[in-house]
């Protein structure tokens, strides 16, 4: 069986390191894994997605349309523009944090008001977190990617041994204790 995880987000938010360590706590647990990423525009504010698959033998790094197990979103209207990917009984763990683009800070667009009603309607399975508060409450804003991870390890099949790993392994060492706490609010939350 092979799984799939599609991540979406905006350039900054720690989407290609998270993608790493699924990776990484994938191959920790003897899978094979592919990964690819897009981040064209990060740099500017742009989406940046990443697909990881692990398996016994995955042959291709892209996820088809409407097959990813789990979708992770660092910002909420990125959940929305990547729902097709995720199964229907797929998990979603999509952070609360609204990211403003370009277009809407110059009036030339509009945010939507109702996110929240539309990710709910749009996901059987909606883990909605307030990933930027908790990092906060840890003293560390960059700490939201992590929080992520441990909300959607819930849906995986990487025990969690594997995941400590990971994090040790791609987080750099002043850092991993706050990441490992990090991930476990993301289990708990």
């Amino acid at each position: 069986m092979i799984r799939n995880i599609i991540l979406a987000g905006v350039g900054g938010q720690g989407i290609l390191l998270a993608a790493r360590i699924i990776a990484n706590a994938a191959s920790g647990a003897g899978f094979d894994v592919t990964t690819n990423e897009i981040h064209g525009m990060a740099q500017r504010g742009g989406s940046v997605t990443a697909q990881v698959r692990y398996g016994e033998k995955v042959h291709s790094p892209l996820i088809l349309e409407g097959t990813a197990d789990v979708l992770g979103a660092l910002e909420q209207i990125e959940a929305l523009r990547y729902a097709h990917y995720l199964k229907p009984d797929g998990l979603a763990v999509v952070s609360r944090q609204a990211i403003i683009p370009v277009t809407v800070s110059s009036g030339k667009a509009q945010y939507p008001t109702d996110v929240e009603i539309r990710l709910q309607s749009c996901f059987q399975h909606l883990n909605y977190l307030d990933c930027p508060g908790m990092a906060r409450e840890r003293g560390d804003a960059r700490l939201a990617n992590t929080i992520l991870l441990g909300a959607l390890s819930n849906g995986l099949d990487l025990p969690v041994d594997a995941w400590s790993q990971a994090i040790r392994n791609c987080i750099k060492t002043p850092l991993i204790d706050a990441n490992l706490a990090a991930f476990q609010a993301g289990r708990e939350a």
